[in-house]
This record gives C-alpha cells, sequence and structure tokens, in this order.
C-alpha cells in the first residue's frame, strides 16, 4: 500500500463543522516506555493516564521524532519531519548550544486549525525558540501560558541559567509554585474559561515532568518512599514527578467533563533519560540514542463515542502524524507538504495496518561526542538504520526477529544496508535545503 493509499485509508470521513470536537493534546517529557502503571512500571502508580489509556486506544508501536525534545516538539507542531522546518537539534539559551531554528515558513497547528473556528492555546513547555518570531502567539496560539526555554533548572523558581522565560502571552511573569501544579492550574483555568461556549478548542498542555532536575514535591516523594521503600532516591523522585503529574491529568480530565465531545491525546516527547533511572522496559536504550528506548515512546487517545474503550493497535505511527490526525479530526486541512498522515482511521476502526513509508530519526548535537554533526536513524518495515553518535558506523537491526536490537546485520544484509543508506542520504539531501540557524547568526566560543 503506498502512502496516498494508506492516507485514504485513514482519513475516511472527515468531521463536519457541526461535529468538531474540542481536542486537548497533553505532552509529558522525558516519560519513558515502561513508566507508567498501564505499560509494566511495577513501582509508579499513574490511575489517571491508565484511565485515559483504558477508555480509549493504546498505540504499541508509537514512535516520538528525535530522541531529544525541540526537534520532535517541531514535529508535534509542523507535522514534518524536523530536520525539514530546520530543527534537526535542540534548542537552548546558548546560541553555541544552539542546533536548530523553527523554518519561518513553516504553518503550525494552531494556524491550521483557525479556519475550522478553533481557538488555541498552549499552557506548558514550547522549547520551540526563545524570541521574536518564533514565539507562540506569533505561530498561531491565542493563548500562551508557560515556559519558552528547554528545560528548569528548578521546579520551584522556574529559571534556566538564570533566565525566567516563564510567560502569559507576551508578558514576563515570576509565578511561585511547582512547576507540575502551575501547568496544570493554568490548564484547568483556560478550560473553565471556555465553559458554556460554542467555540471549540485546541489546548496543547505540555509538562516538563519527569524532565531532570527530579525535584518531585516533598508529599509526593513521601507517598513513594512510604509504599516501596526499597526504591533508589532517583527512582523515589522520579516515580513522585510522573505520579503528580499524573494527578495534574487527572484534574484536567475531571474538568473536561463539563465540556464533552472531546478529543485527548497523551504521549511523551522521547524515551525516558537513563541517567534518571528512568524506565523504558525491556526497549534498549534511552533518550538522546537512536535504539528504540530513546524513539519508542508511550501513547494514547479516547473520544467518547468515536474511539472503542480498551482498544489497541500495532500501527507504527509518529509524533509527526499527530498534526495530521488532529486536522482530520478538526474538519482543518493539514496541507499537501506534510510529512506525517493521519491516524485517525485507525484509532476508530484499528487493524494494525502501518502504512509502507521510511522513517527518519535525526538529532544535531554539539559538545565532543558530537561536534555539531547530525546522527541518524531508518526504518522500513522490520529493518532499523542506525547510529548513535555520527563517528561511528552504521548499524542495521531486524526488530522483528531482534527486538532489543542486539545483532548487527550490515555486514550480512549487504544489499539491505545499502538501500536504506541511499534512502537516508536522500533524506538529508532534501532537509538540506532548509537552514537550521538564523540569519546572520555568528557563535562565539
Amino acid at each position: 500500500m503506498t502512502r496516498r493509499e494508506f492516507a485514504g485509508v485513514m482519513t475516511a470521513g472527515v468531521a463536519a463543522p457541526a461535529a468538531r470536537p474540542n481536542v486537548v493534546l497533553i505532552l509529558a517529557d522525558d516519560l519513558g516506555y515502561g513508566d507508567l502503571s498501564a505499560w509494566g512500571a511495577p513501582d509508579i502508580r499513574t490511575p489517571n493516564i491508565d484511565a485515559l489509556a483504558a477508555s480509549g486506544i493504546r498505540f504499541g508501536n508509537f514512535y516520538s521524532n528525535s530522541p531529544v525534545c525541540s526537534p520532535t516538539r517541531a514535529s508535534l507542531m509542523t507535522g514534518c519531519y524536523p530536520d525539514c522546518v530546520g530543527m534537526p537539534g535542540m534548542i537552548r539559551t546558548q546560541k553555541r548550544e544552539t542546533w536548530g531554528y523553527l523554518d519561518p515558513k513553516a504553518v503550525l497547528l494552531p494556524r491550521r486549525l483557525k479556519p475550522a473556528g478553533y481557538h488555541t492555546a498552549l499552557v506548558g513547555k514550547w522549547n520551540l525558540g526563545l524570541a521574536s518570531p518564533s514565539l507562540p502567539n506569533e505561530k498561531g496560539f491565542d493563548h500562551f501560558h508557560g515556559f519558552l526555554g528547554d528545560m528548569m533548572d528548578d521546579y520551584w523558581t522556574h529559571r534556566r541559567e538564570g533566565q525566567d522565560y516563564m510567560r502569559l502571552n507576551r508578558e514576563t511573569i515570576d509565578p511561585r509554585g511547582h512547576a507540575t501544579d502551575l501547568f496544570t492550574n493554568w490548564a484547568v483555568d483556560y478550560l473553565k474559561s471556555r465553559r458554556g461556549g460554542t467555540q471549540p478548542f485546541f489546548l496543547y498542555l505540555a509538562y516538563n515532568a519527569p524532565h531532570i532536575p527530579l525535584q518531585p514535591k516533598p508529599e509526593w516523594l513521601d507517598r513513594v518512599r512510604a509504599r516501596t521503600p526499597g526504591l533508589s532516591e532517583k527512582r523515589a523522585k522520579l516515580a513522585a514527578l510522573i505520579e503528580h503529574m499524573d494527578q495534574g491529568v487527572g484534574r484536567v480530565m475531571d474538568e473536561l467533563k463539563q465540556h464533552g465531545h472531546t478529543l485527548v491525546l497523551f504521549v511523551s516527547d522521547n524515551g525516558g533519560d537513563l541517567k534518571a533511572e528512568a524506565s523504558c522496559g525491556s526497549l534498549h536504550g534511552g533518550k538522546g540514542e537512536m535504539f528504540e528506548g530513546g524513539i519508542r515512546v508511550p501513547m494514547c487517545a479516547a473520544w467518547t463515542g468515536k474511539i472503542r474503550a480498551g482498544a489497541s493497535s500495532d500501527c507504527v505511527g509518529l509524533t509527526m502524524d499527530l498534526f495530521a490526525t488532529i486536522c482530520e479530526a478538526a474538519g482543518a486541512v493539514s496541507g499537501a507538504e506534510i510529512d506525517g498522515v493521519s491516524l485517525l482511521g485507525e484509532m476508530r476502526h484499528p487493524a494494525g495496518t502501518s502504512p509502507q513509508r521510511d522513517l527518519v530519526w535525526v538529532r544535531r548535537e554539539g559538545w565532543p561526542m558530537y561536534q555539531g554533526r547530525a546522527f541518524y536513524a531508518l526504518r522500513r518495515g522490520d529493518w532499523k538504520l542506525l547510529q548513535n553518535t555520527p563517528f561511528e558506523r552504521y548499524r542495521l537491526y531486524n526488530l522483528k526477529d531482534d527486538p532489543g536490537e542486539t545483532r548487527d546485520l550490515a555486514a550480512a544484509q549487504p544489499k539491505i544496508f545499502q538501500d536504506l543508506t541511499t534512502a537516508l542520504m536522500l533524506h538529508i539531501q532534501r532537509a538540506g535545503r532548509v537552514p537550521w540557524q538564523p540569519p546572520g547568526h555568528v557563535p562565539s566560543i
């Protein structure tokens, strides 16, 4: 089946204007594939996310577009591969540590939803630009209440390298409280402001939990320690951060009972941070790596009356597919130039059918290990080509026969290896047309 044919199967029945749902997209930060109780975590309790998954569909083969957050968020907001919109790497405070610049010509999801009549809001982490013209309100969001940066150095003071990146729209703010509570409160406040209205809304709630630093609220850490006293200090703190976030998801879901007719999606931006003792289940590797643990993530979606409760799918999807999925559900035009495909048909009538397409992952990074160069992975069917630094040779794995990525078949399968490396070369050529630094940028040591 071709990509066009697959898209036709997956997009049967665009929503009519009268049936347009509210849409809530919840993004966790560095949540490992094995760090939710519904995904097998024995030492973490996430009843609210578990309930969300049980009320709709779980995807077992869902991937982030990159093993780190800025590129994945760019794909989520544009429906494109990150290096095709100028975001192969991270946006950070220091220019010499920044490896992306969001293409000014890219059309972001909130702008696609506008013609369909949506009010749009972002609460939480942005990480696609720290200054104009790459700010949320300039990219189509009617309302922004959150954090511009890549990570917080402290969950309580919300600074990054001494900078205050907290904003209410374009205004710099300095709120008090734990970041997870703030983002939950602001999301609930936004939802309450939409009560009784006739205009559909899109809320993108992007937590920074459970990203390091491991700073849970003391009462949440006490609960975890009392319940599971044998956990290491790091693991207990990570569990407390996740469980606190789960409570926030529950509060959002409770408020959504006042609205009805809402498509809710939950996903992580990349795999778990192994240095923080995250679990990626049985997968190999973690955050920052091209192994499965770095890019395969928990994902679920619920839509009462549209998605069957308790459903599951092995369809292979990427973060960029959520752009097309949301557009279809909203009756919006996603645009012919995107790389993602809608998964709405699979969500509503799961068959486990994956599109026949090559999937590409990219990360460009600095520091001595990377030297500002990009490295990649590519998947075609069950075959996966990857490297974990730009200076190592490519490896080839068969995920069906070797899900743990332990047997390199590059030498044993030269034809497949050559086909995949050629396909990756063509992708790199295509992405190379898009600058990943702003005009006139001159870094300094």
